[in-house]
């Protein structure tokens, strides 16, 4: 394997970058929390600029909050691009939008350097434990040159298309696992309301067409009351505001992802923003005055 850059070590790439280095990956990493590169370069990375990595390595993951600062650190003074060289490639992680990694492909394309867009799915946990799924836009030849990382920090990786792919895919991805956790959170605000246990009623329904993944990881959270978080509603907001942006730049009326945007702004105003997106049934909560919890026997 090459020499990888990794920038960005926050809840989601700091895990995977340890599971580079678990790997045996020579792994250089930079960010701008110090602590987290100290950390990393104890278990046996090394770190540098932005500038460094772009000369250094020839492979550099990014997973950043906003596709704008992603392209600053790519373009900006002293930036990777400026030290990257023909046939490198840079992996954006981040979820940006298809807009933001269509431009950046092109920009790097007229020096010979590579670009794919690859945002993730799974959460914390997935970044944890490995089993991050992979949504891939770019070439076919640079998805082959970086499916041994996604091996080594995924379970899954999906080349989708050419660039910009990946973005949109992660885009619909957000669009139905964050509506799903908002349709959860009215029928349970409804059925406690109504004085059922909403265990029982998870119990009754989750063997029919009313199943689903995120049924199964929100609900025991949510009864519980445990919002710690895996995918933060802060997170999931900015998904959100691609999601709108981008639709409004092709024409799509996406009527249910606009308002939960206003939801989940809602939520980050009244001090929620770092919880887990299963808080999301807090706005609910508070609309009914009610609350989804376990039922003590």
């Amino acid at each position: 394997m090459s020499k990888v850059g990794f920038v960005g070590l926050g809840n989601m790439g700091k895990p995977m970058a340890k599971n580079l280095l678990k790997a045996g990956v020579d792994l250089m990493v930079c960010d701008l929390n110090e602590e987290a590169v100290e950390e990393m370069k104890e278990l046996g990375a090394t770190s540098g600029t932005y500038a460094v990595l772009g000369a250094q390595c020839d492979v550099i993951f990014m997973i950043i909050p906003y596709g704008e600062i992603s392209k600053n650190i790519i373009f900006g003074g002293y930036g990777l691009a400026s030290t990257l060289s023909e046939g490198n490639i840079i992996c954006d992680m981040s979820s940006i939008t298809p807009v933001e990694a269509k431009d950046c492909h092109d920009r790097l394309a007229k020096f010979g350097i590579k670009f794919v867009d690859a945002p993730v799915s799974g959460g914390e946990e997935g970044a944890i434990d490995g089993s991050l799924a992979f949504m891939v836009g770019g070439a076919q030849e640079d998805f082959d040159a970086l499916k041994p990382y996604f091996d080594i920090m995924g379970s899954s990786a999906v080349l989708v298309g050419d660039s910009g792919s990946g973005a949109v895919t992660k885009l619909a991805n957000q669009i139905i696992v964050n509506n799903t956790i908002a349709t959860i959170s009215e029928a349970f605000v409804l059925t406690t309301k109504a004085g059922a246990d909403p265990m029982k009623v998870y119990e009754a329904i989750k063997g029919g067409l009313a199943a689903s993944a995120v049924l199964d990881s929100k609900l025991p959270r949510i009864v519980n009351r445990d919002f710690k978080a895996g995918g933060k509603i802060y997170t999931n907001d900015n998904d959100l505001r691609n999601v709108v942006n981008t639709a409004h730049t092709l024409n799509v009326p996406v009527p249910l992802s606009a308002q939960l945007y206003e939801i989940m702004q809602t939520l980050i105003v009244q001090g929620h923003k770092d919880e887990d997106h299963g808080g999301i049934v807090q706005y609910f909560e508070h609309l009914a005055n009610v609350e989804v919890k376990k039922v003590e026997e």
